[in-house]
């Protein structure tokens, strides 16, 4: 199969952009602004990179319309730069075609039931009562168990494990070993003993979210536990039981939400970030790369905790005099309330 290959007027009319320069300049790929070719199209978001531009050897690069003026090369001026970018360059990841069927390997059974354009690769084993609706990609390895439903135009890209009682909507991609539908974190001290708290929930996942490899959600104990719409989990990240998501929150790799905290739509959890359980966050909250919530938050905008990194030294000091602040704090005088 050839390359494929776009012009920068075919481009403009497509995504709705306007062209600067040579609007016969062919794109075969994309690149970065200091690494991409003749042939190549780059693009210009963030203002700190400007400088790149006058070295910039990329046949076209999308711009918004103020870095536009007085380039000398082709340019597609756009209001969102990164995101018209994120659309063009999907032109140039084809997904391989698949035949529709069931591998021969795949073991379904009897009371499954499995759209007849689903594709079915090697080694799938599908339990009872599971559905795969029309135009769904189940890869290599994976386990779909009892009572599942992976909705039309699903994705599971390979070795991925729907436990049990896991309902997939529309358009929904998963990748490598992650685990949806596991028992929940439920325990109760008896005796000295720990008794595990049945699970009888499961996981409800909405239209067009995307689940990073390795990542965990775990099923709910008695209700579900809930991905809205458009929801995007990064890798190796842990969802606890009877946690909700609001659609189009992102999360970056290795947060962990605890437990039934319910988190808000539009939302943007930074990497190794954690989640307390039993909390809620509002909508529109970020909540910045390796920061604790251990409360609600109730307000949109922008929260962080902990400390920078700092020479060994100087953390030295500063936590010794943080473990000395609540003593001068008794010291100084009050104010009046």
């Amino acid at each position: 199969m050839s390359a494929p290959s776009h012009s920068a007027a075919e481009l403009a009319e497509r995504f709705g952009l306007e062209v600067r320069g040579d609007a016969g300049a062919r794109i075969e790929g994309v690149g970065t602004l200091a690494g991409a070719g003749p042939r190549q199209l780059a693009f210009l978001a963030n203002p700190k990179y400007r400088g790149q531009l006058a070295a910039c050897d990329a046949g076209v690069v999308v711009m918004r319309e103020a870095d536009a003026a007085g380039f000398p090369g082709t340019a597609l001026v756009a209001r969102d730069p990164y995101a018209t970018f994120a659309r063009i360059a999907a032109l140039f990841a084809p997904r391989p075609e698949w035949p529709a069927g069931l591998h021969p390997s795949a073991d379904v059974h009897p009371d499954a039931s499995v759209s007849p354009d689903a594709q079915v690769g090697a080694f799938v084993s599908i339990g009872a009562r599971s559905r795969v609706d029309a135009g769904a990609r189940i890869g290599p390895g994976c386990v779909i168990g009892e009572d599942c439903v992976v909705g039309e135009g699903c994705e599971l890209v390979a070795r991925v494990t729907l436990v049990v009682r896991v309902r997939l909507g529309q358009r929904v991609r998963i990748h490598p070993g992650a685990v949806l539908g596991a028992d929940g974190f439920g325990l109760a001290m008896n005796e000295g003993r720990w008794l595990n708290v049945p699970q009888l929930g499961g996981v409800v996942v909405g239209d067009d979210c995307e689940i990073g490899a390795n990542t965990c959600i775990d099923r709910g104990a008695i209700e579900d536990t809930v991905l809205g719409d458009d929801v995007r989990l990064d890798n190796q990240i842990q969802i606890g039981h009877n946690v909700v998501v609001g659609a189009h929150t992102a999360m970056a790799g290795c947060v962990a939400v605890a437990g039934s905290a319910r988190i808000g739509r539009y939302c943007l959890i930074g990497g190794g970030a954690g989640v307390v359980g039993h909390i809620e966050i509002c909508d529109r909250v970020t909540v910045t790369a390796m920061s604790l919530v251990t409360s609600s938050i109730r307000e949109p905008g922008e929260y962080s905790s902990g400390t920078p990194l700092m020479d060994n030294r100087s953390w030295r000091r500063n936590a010794a005099r943080f473990r000395q602040l609540d003593a001068l704090a008794r010291r100084l005088p009050r104010g009046d309330a």
